[in-house]
């Protein structure tokens, strides 16, 4: 079930009136059941992994609650990874090492039979499985308490706002509160429903208007000049931003009607100043995520500088493994991660020369470079996440910088533009949508936006609101919901 369907539209009022009529102590279940149906609208048999992936994190984590003995836990441990690791390399990763270890061996003339394994990837697997990972880590640690009531751990896992798409809880914040009695909140859903709406607006106004452009340069590269593809790029950056937040909005406002509170996911990402401050700012349930669970363990920063070098680009391979299985995410990845090395070499000196040079220009100025910096590298690294293959980003790459005159050539970009279908008007709206973006997180970033508007007299915070509406339902280049970006990770 797609957020940005009828189809939700229709189910989650449903739920969400079911959910305060019920008694306290059988909210559970109203959401274990409404969750899992949310799932297998997709595809009914994959409930399944979902069941099987909890069960086994809920048995090894009560083994290791049962046990004092290092050992024992940790045979739990390592079973409940072996399990829930081996379902997300099997349906996920299997094809991808498969295909390479056969051509590895053809090279070599060595015969290699292993067949492909046909099967369409599990909407989420990535996600809930890094959840319940997390909690039978967090139980060896003992770090969060064993929870004993299968069922509420069952809904911890499917819980259907943030099944699909993050963003991902640890056991400890969101496990909690489902034991709370919420009671309906006026206040708490027309903030939790401002925010949905916001989030359709980002998903359904500009990254669907977006995607026309983007789809249409990626998905055929080498055949548009550099001109197109700049434009794509710097538009794809905006469509995964606004596809992604627009997504984890809509989760977080529609757990907050029911009183549920997820952890934020974006914060402002593009006005980072340094790739390490992006990495605090985008998709921060994951950053922080391979923080805890794999920069951390392997030693940190606290180690020798290779070490510490090895250990950010190990986690940020790590990461675009995650992403999918295509050498491009793992170039992506440790595209990354090699900006964050070069960045802990080159940092310290960088930062003493602009404190420098800002006593005479200011240190504004150099902030705003920074920021731009920052925002090219990410656009740089994001060809390689859009593009299919790395045969693609060749192309790509070799179309931006082949020909530095075509940038200044009008009469071939309009030719260009208009070959992929797209009016004038087309590229204006998407420029103007993405200034709107923009505007709203710059105030944001000082003040709480919707607190703002509620400061607003009646006339204006209803203006603002069926403005948004309006276009929501006139400026959707499509005429059936979109999937969200994520859905494949």
């Amino acid at each position: 079930m797609l957020f940005n369907s009828i189809h939700f539209l229709v189910f989650f009022p449903v739920v969400v009136c079911l959910y305060f009529l019920l008694p306290h102590r059988w909210r559970w279940a109203l959401l274990l059941v409404t969750s899992y149906y949310f799932y297998m609208c997709w595809k009914m048999e994959y409930i399944f992994l979902i069941l099987i992936s909890t069960v086994v994190a809920y048995l090894t984590a009560m083994g290791m609650s049962r046990s004092e003995k290092e050992k024992t836990r940790k045979t739990y441990l390592v079973l409940s990874l072996l399990v829930n690791l081996g379902l997300l390399f099997g349906f996920k990763y299997f094809n991808f090492f498969n295909d390479n270890a056969r051509i590895l061996f053809d090279r070599f003339n060595i015969l290699y039979s292993v067949p492909t394994f046909r099967v369409l990837l599990p909407v989420g697997i990535s996600f809930y499985t890094f959840q319940t990972l997390s909690y039978t880590i967090d139980v060896y640690r003992g770090e969060t308490p064993v929870q004993k009531h299968l069922g509420y751990f069952a809904v911890y896992v499917s819980f259907f706002p943030q099944l699909v798409a993050g963003p991902i809880e640890r056991s400890g914040r969101l496990l909690p509160q489902f034991f709370e009695k919420h009671g309906f909140s006026y206040s708490r859903a027309t903030s939790g429903l401002k925010l949905m709406l916001w989030g359709f607006f980002k998903k359904i106004v500009i990254a669907d208007r977006l995607a026309v452009l983007v789809n249409s340069v990626y998905n055929e590269p080498s055949a548009f000049p550099g001109t197109p593809v700049l434009v794509a790029t710097f538009f794809f950056a905006f469509q995964i931003y606004c596809d992604f937040s627009g997504y984890s909005d809509i989760a977080i406002g529609s757990a907050r009607i029911m009183g549920f509170e997820l952890m934020e996911n974006f914060r402002q990402p593009y006005f980072s100043r340094s790739i390490s401050e992006f990495w605090k700012r985008w998709h921060i349930s994951l950053s922080t995520w391979f923080r805890d669970y794999l920069y951390i363990p392997l030693g940190g920063n606290r180690v020798s500088r290779p070490k510490w070098y090895y250990n950010l680009m190990a986690t940020f391979v790590v990461s675009g493994l995650w992403h999918g299985a295509n050498w491009t995410f793992l170039c992506w990845g440790a595209l990354h991660g090699l900006f964050l090395v070069t960045e802990n070499i080159l940092g310290p000196p960088a930062r003493s020369i602009a404190r420098a040079l800002s006593i005479n220009t200011g240190a504004t100025f150099f902030k705003g470079i920074a920021m731009v910096w920052t925002f090219f590298l990410v656009c740089a690294a994001w060809v390689l996440f859009r593009a299919n293959s790395l045969h693609d980003v060749g192309i790509l790459m070799n179309s931006l910088v082949s020909d530095p005159g075509q940038y200044l050539d009008v009469s071939a970009i309009g030719l260009s533009f208009r070959g992929m279908g797209l009016k004038t008007v087309d590229l204006v709206q998407s420029f103007v949508f993405i200034g709107v973006l923009l505007a709203y997180d710059i105030i944001d970033t000082r003040y709480d936006f919707w607190k703002l508007v509620d400061a607003r007299p009646l006339l204006v915070r209803w203006t603002i609101y069926y403005a948004i509406i309006i276009l929501i339902l006139f400026f959707s280049p499509y005429n059936k919901a979109q999937n969200f970006i994520y859905f494949q990770f």
